[in-house]
C-alpha cells in the first residue's frame, strides 16, 4: 500500500518561504496547508499504516474529535471557522442578556466572555455554556414559545483549526441505529445544528409523501402492522415539524456535513484503541522516537518534545480487513456519548440468550416474529423512556409484557412527569399503565400488561425463568419468553487509562450521564484532571440535542483564544520556532 510521508511534505511546503515573509502570511499558508493538502490526501486514502506514520509523520493536528455524532458534527462546524454573530434585528426576550449582547455587537459569541454572559441564566442544564447557548438558539423555549434565533452565523475561514473527526459508522453517530418506529423526545427544531433549519430540510424531504401512492409504497417497507398504525397517527403532527423519527434526524446530520462543506474532516469506520500522551526524543540517532519516563524528561527537559495525544486504531474496510493507524494531537475531544454499553443488573443468567439489553435487539426479535403468538410474557426492566419504548413495542404487537422497576409510580424523579400529556401522548399511556395495572397478591398476570414497581430481578434461569424480589423481600418467580434489560448505558472509554474513570467527579465509578459525569472547566469544557482534553456532549451531562452545543462553542472559545497566543508566541520568536 503506497505511504504518503507527512514530514517530506510538510518540508517540501515551507522550505520555500523567505525570511521577509510575515507571521500571517506563514500562518494562513500553514491553516490552508493542513485545511486543504492533508484533507485532500488523508481523503484519498483515509488512514495510513501505523507504521509508516509512527516514523515518518511530523504532523502534530490541533484537535482530533472522537466521535461523529452531533456533538462532533457541531464541534466541527464551529472549528470550520463558523462564527454566531448577534442578528441586526435581532431582541433577545431577556433583556438583561440582550443589553450584555450588545455592549458587544461587533464581536462573534466566540470571542466574547462566556462567564459574563452566562450569568444568572437558568435551564435545564447543569453547564452553563449550554444554558446560553441554548437560550441564544431558542429563546424561552422551556416556557413554550417559538421565537427564532437570535443568531446569524459566518464563515470565517481564518478561524479555521485543523481538526479530524473520528467515527464509527457514517455522521450522526448512534442516531443511525436507534429504532425508527419511536418518535423522538425533543422537537425537531431542537435537533438541529447551526445553520440547517431541520424544518427546511425536512419539508423538502417529505414534499413526496404528499402523494398517496407514494405515502403507501413507504407503508409497504414497514416491517409490522402496528408500525404502520403508529406513523400514520403521528404523521399528521410530523409534518409540522415536531417530533420526528430518529431515521430522519440520522439522515439530517449526515446530509448536514456534507452541505456544510465538513466532509474533509471526518473519517467513517474507524474504532479507537488507545489514546495516551507520549513523550518522544528530540535528538533521534536511531531516526527512531522512543518512549521517555516522566522523571527522565524532568532531568532533561530541553532534549524532549512532547507529542500531547497519540491517538491509536484501526479503520474497518468494506471487505472486513482493518487498517492500523496512529495519529498525533495537540488536542483531544472526547465527544463519543454514552450508547456504547448498556447497562447490565451483573446478576446470574443475564448472558442467556433470551436476554437482551438494547431497544434495537428487542426491536428485531419482535419484527422478525420470533415472539408473536408466545404465551408467555416478556419481561422489560426499567422506567426511563427507552424501557417504555420497549413497552409499546410489545403492547402493540401484542405480546404480554411483565415491567419490572425499582422506583415507586409516584417518584417525582420519573421522566414521565416530567412530559406534557398532549406532546407525549405515548409515554403517558405507558405511566398510565405502570400506576394503575400493576400487580398484586390478590391477582393473576394481567393478558397485555402488568406493572411490578419497587422490584427488581435476582436472577435469571436456563429454563427461561426469572426470580423477581419486591421492596418488601416478597420473591416471584415468572415464565418468560424473552426479557429485555434497559437501565441506561456507559460509554466506552476502555482506549482511556482506567477505562476513563479518573476523568470523573468520583473517580473509583465508571463515567455515566447523570451520576458521573466527565468534570469539565464550565466555561471552556477542557477535563479538570487532564490538560488538553475536552469531553462534551452526554459525557458532561448534555443528553439533549439542544444543550451539547453549547459544548462546541465552549471548547472552540478555549483552542481559539490558545491559538491567538501562538500566533502571539510565533511573532516574539521570530518565526523560528513556531511552527510543530
Amino acid at each position: 500500500m503506497p505511504v504518503w510521508c507527512c514530514r517530506c511534505s510538510l518540508a517540501a511546503h515551507f522550505r520555500s518561504y523567505s525570511d521577509t515573509e510575515t507571521e500571517g502570511e506563514i500562518f494562513n499558508s500553514l491553516v490552508q496547508y493542513f485545511g486543504d493538502n492533508l484533507g485532500q490526501k488523508v481523503k484519498a486514502m483515509p488512514l495510513v499504516e501505523e507504521t509508516s506514520l509512527l516514523e515518518d509523520s511530523s504532523v502534530t493536528l490541533p484537535v482530533v474529535v472522537i466521535g461523529n455524532g452531533p456533538s462532533g458534527i457541531c464541534l466541527s462546524y464551529m472549528l470550520s471557522g463558523y462564527r454566531p454573530y448577534l442578528s441586526s434585528e435581532a431582541i433577545h426576550p431577556n433583556t438583561i442578556l440582550h443589553s450584555k449582547l450588545e455592549e458587544a455587537r461587533h464581536l462573534s459569541i466566540v470571542d466574547q466572555d462566556l462567564e459574563y454572559l452566562s450569568e444568572g441564566l437558568e435551564g435545564r442544564s447543569s453547564n452553563p455554556v449550554a444554558v446560553l447557548f441554548d437560550t441564544l438558539l431558542h429563546p424561552d423555549a422551556d416556557f413554550g414559545y417559538d421565537y427564532p434565533s437570535v443568531l446569524h452565523w459566518k464563515l470565517e475561514q481564518h478561524h479555521y483549526i485543523p481538526h479530524l473527526v473520528l467515527g464509527k459508522g457514517p455522521p450522526g453517530g448512534a442516531w443511525h441505529n436507534m429504532e425508527g418506529s419511536m418518535l423522538t423526545i425533543s422537537f425537531g427544531n431542537w435537533m438541529e445544528l447551526p445553520g440547517l433549519k431541520f424544518k427546511d430540510w425536512v419539508s423538502s424531504k417529505r414534499r413526496w409523501i404528499t402523494s398517496s401512492s407514494a405515502y403507501l409504497r413507504y407503508l409497504k417497507y414497514l416491517t409490522f402492522p402496528s408500525r404502520r398504525v403508529y406513523i400514520m397517527n403521528n404523521l399528521k403532527r410530523n409534518l409540522k415539524g415536531d417530533r420526528v423519527m430518529p431515521e430522519e434526524i440520522a439522515r439530517y446530520y449526515k446530509h448536514y456535513v456534507k452541505v456544510m462543506g465538513l466532509q474533509k474532516n471526518f473519517r467513517e469506520n474507524t474504532y479507537i484503541t488507545s489514546v495516551s500522551r507520549l513523550y518522544r526524543d528530540q535528538v533521534d540517532n536511531d531516526g527512531q522516537g522512543r518512549n521517555i519516563s516522566t522523571q527522565h524528561l524532568q532531568i532533561e527537559k530541553s532534549k524532549f518534545a512532547k507529542r500531547n495525544w497519540e491517538i491509536r486504531g484501526y479503520q474497518r474496510l468494506g471487505d472486513g480487513s482493518h487498517i492500523p493507524f496512529c495519529l498525533f494531537a495537540e488536542n483531544v475531544a472526547l465527544a463519543t456519548g454514552t450508547l456504547d454499553s448498556p447497562g447490565r443488573l451483573e446478576i446470574e443468567g443475564e448472558d442467556f440468550p433470551f436476554v437482551f439489553h438494547s431497544m434495537p435487539e428487542f426491536g428485531a426479535a419482535v419484527s422478525k416474529g420470533k415472539l408473536r403468538g408466545k404465551v408467555d410474557p416478556v419481561l422489560i426492566v426499567g422506567s426511563g423512556l427507552t424501557a417504555a419504548d420497549a413497552v409499546l413495542c410489545a403492547y402493540n404487537n401484542n405480546v404480554p409484557v411483565i415491567h419490572v422497576f425499582r422506583r415507586r409510580v409516584t417518584d417525582p424523579d420519573l421522566i414521565f412527569k416530567q412530559l406534557p400529556k398532549k406532546l407525549y401522548p405515548e409515554y403517558h399511556k405507558v405511566y398510565h399503565m405502570m400506576c394503575t395495572q400493576s400487580y398484586s397478591s390478590d391477582s393473576n398476570l394481567s393478558s397485555g400488561y402488568t406493572s411490578f414497581p419497587e422490584h427488581h430481578v435476582l436472577a435469571f434461569k436456563s429454563d427461561m425463568k426469572c426470580i423477581l424480589q419486591s421492596i418488601s423481600g416478597l420473591k416471584k418467580i415468572f415464565k418468560l419468553s424473552a426479557a429485555v434489560v434497559l437501565i441506561g448505558s456507559h460509554p466506552n472509554l476502555s482506549f482511556l487509562k482506567e477505562q476513563g474513570c479518573y476523568l470523573g467527579h468520583n473517580s473509583s465509578l465508571p463515567i455515566t450521564c447523570k451520576g458521573n459525569p466527565v468534570e469539565i472547566d464550565a466555561y471552556t469544557y477542557e477535563c479538570v484532571k487532564e490538560a488538553n482534553l475536552f469531553a462534551l456532549g452526554p459525557l458532561v451531562g448534555d443528553n439533549f440535542v439542544r444543550f451539547l452545543k453549547g459544548g462546541a462553542l465552549g471548547v472552540t472559545r478555549c483552542l481559539a483564544i490558545r491559538q491567538k497566543k501562538k500566533k502571539h508566541l510565533f511573532v516574539e520568536r521570530g518565526g523560528g520556532d513556531g511552527i510543530v
